[in-house]
């Protein structure tokens, strides 16, 4: 449909009046009543009535109203981004709870520094969900993990790996171990853990097994603020991972732990029509794993030790892949 005619509709709606809207869209109201009629045949429905004082929209009208408005709307700005030398297309990044309270807003700064004004959102949500969304092409990319249950594999998804994170302890402030080196998870045993997700505490209790020892998993969390809230208090202590370290509450700590369990964190895209930013923005994730200074495996010696031990088999298989 022509975007002249939703112009003129929503003029008439909002001045609800169709010779008013032919003065000010400089048309004749015969013009004007032409263009009205041309979708109520199309879409077989009256737009509008008439009453005592001009026009107004019926309920179809209405609905009709606002999306050729939001329409509209979308159109004008996105041709003023391209005129402001923005990409003109929104990207949408969509990252794991861990990774969305750091290293992706860091990264898509860096991004604008570099590229200029982007519309961007950030979409919070699990890996598998995340896929499900890039696939369907609601998301342009999506920074997930190889955690439990693991990252799928689709034929319409590129995806590329950024490095191992090393799962950490969250601690009370005024925790014994509050300071300490790397522990052995033995050390931990008997604490009370609390956990968020089925991928965190798959992660702890696979690493404990490894261990000869078990955890006792007695407190859940809806979220990770949630998870950290009970730890704070002296609840419990946490599995976390190594890249929350700087985003965490002040009135809790971390403690790493001795051949501590990682994740192989990775970019997905979609293989057809990526963004025009996606690449780049990879290249700035890179950049702010690498600027943390986080426990993250990033060259091929350090991750093929890593998986070496059996922590990420996505990752193992992604370096074999790669043929490191």
């Amino acid at each position: 449909m022509d975007l002249t005619v939703w112009r003129t509709f929503v003029t008439v709606c909002r001045l609800g009046s169709l010779s008013a809207a032919a003065d000010e869209l400089n048309h004749t109201q015969s013009a004007v009543s032409r263009q009205i009629a041309g979708p109520e045949r199309q879409l077989g429905v009256p737009l509008v009535e008439r009453h005592a004082r001009g026009v107004r929209p019926t309920p179809a009208g209405e609905v009709f109203r606002r999306h050729a408005l939001a329409t509209l709307t979308e159109a004008v700005r996105a041709a003023r981004d391209v005129r402001d030398g923005g990409s003109g297309r929104p990207l949408a990044v969509g990252a794991v709870p861990s990774l969305a309270s750091g290293i992706v807003p860091e990264a898509v700064r860096g991004l604008l520094d570099r590229a200029g004004h982007i519309r961007w959102s950030l979409v919070p949500g699990l890996t598998g969900q995340l896929h499900r969304r890039v696939i369907g092409g609601d998301i342009d990319m999506a920074v997930v993990t190889d955690a439990p249950p693991g990252l799928p594999h689709a034929p319409q998804v590129e995806r590329r790996f950024l490095g191992l994170d090393r799962m950490v302890v969250v601690l009370p402030a005024d925790h014994p171990r509050a300071g300490a080196g790397p522990v052995h998870i033995r050390t931990l045993a008997d604490e009370t853990w609390a956990e968020d997700n089925d991928g965190s505490a798959a992660l702890l209790r696979r690493h404990a097994a490894r261990a000869g020892v078990g955890v006792r998993i007695d407190l859940g969390a809806a979220d990770l603020p949630g998870k950290l809230a009970l730890v704070a208090t002296g609840h419990a202590i946490a599995l976390v991972p190594g890249v929350l370290r700087r985003a965490l509450r002040a009135d809790v700590t971390t403690v790493g732990l001795v051949d501590a369990p990682t994740r192989g964190v990775y970019t997905i895209t979609p293989y057809r029509d990526p963004h025009p930013c996606a690449a780049p923005l990879h290249d700035e994730l890179t950049s702010a794993f690498a600027a943390a200074g986080e426990p993250m495996a990033t060259s091929p010696v350090e991750a093929r030790e890593a998986v070496a031990a059996g922590e990420s088999e996505e990752a193992q298989q992604e370096l074999r892949t790669q043929g490191r």
